[in-house]
């Protein structure tokens, strides 16, 4: 069969579905700082993601503070021990779970949305979740292109919204939605680590697609 026209060569297609299947929400780190210019290109890569009407409503805010990092540990710590009682019998398992690192990881950013999207009508007038979705793009730009880079990202979505807005400045209307941890692995996982370590196992492809109806 005749390629599409605009197909690229085979090892860039390879490239992009092995970035795909080896992204990794990871949570093991080696400390160390991250170069600039490679800080620049996945900063760059979520701003090219795709939005709703345009409105990129995505804000990062890059953590250079050690106490602030530690205090956005501490706020991770809490709704860690809430997640537990509130997982009932799961609870010290889930305990013993890495769910972030904060402390290790060379970078960290807070993903954040915008204030003042009500303005934005365009495509959010019956589905007003499609700016979180556009911020999820981004992230997962992001996401891919730290795999390209040899690096390991994680996502920690374990706080308070409102006590981190409070701790970062974050303006009335704004949100943050995802505290992301990035930096140099050791080796990155085979498997998502919550399969690895018997959480949950990923459901077959063929149970999430069907055909005209649910």
């Amino acid at each position: 069969m005749k390629s599409a026209r605009h197909r690229f060569d085979d090892a860039q297609v390879d490239g992009v579905y092995r970035a795909i299947a080896e992204r990794r929400d990871v949570r093991h780190f080696i400390p160390g700082a991250i170069d600039e210019a490679v800080m620049l290109r996945l900063l760059t890569a979520a701003h090219q993601a795709p939005s709703v009407g345009m409105m990129q409503p995505w804000r990062f805010i890059r953590i250079g503070s050690a106490v602030l990092r530690e205090q956005i540990c501490a706020l991770v710590e809490a709704e860690r021990e809430a997640t537990a009682e509130a997982l009932g019998e799961r609870g010290a398992e889930f305990m013993r779970l890495k769910v972030e690192g904060l402390r290790e990881c060379g970078e960290v950013l807070v993903a954040a949305l915008m204030d003042g999207r009500e303005r934005h009508v365009f495509g959010r007038r019956t589905l007003p979740e499609m700016d979180l979705a556009s911020v999820s793009c981004a992230i997962q730009n992001m996401w891919l292109a730290a795999r390209a880079e040899g690096l390991g990202m994680g996502w920690v979505s374990l706080f308070d919204p409102e006590q981190l807005a409070g701790l970062l400045g974050i303006p009335e209307g704004g949100k943050p939605v995802a505290i992301l941890c990035l930096g140099q692995v050791a080796e990155f996982y085979p498997k998502p680590m919550l399969e690895l370590e018997g959480w949950a196992q990923p459901g077959a492809l063929a149970d999430f697609v069907s055909v005209d109806r649910w």
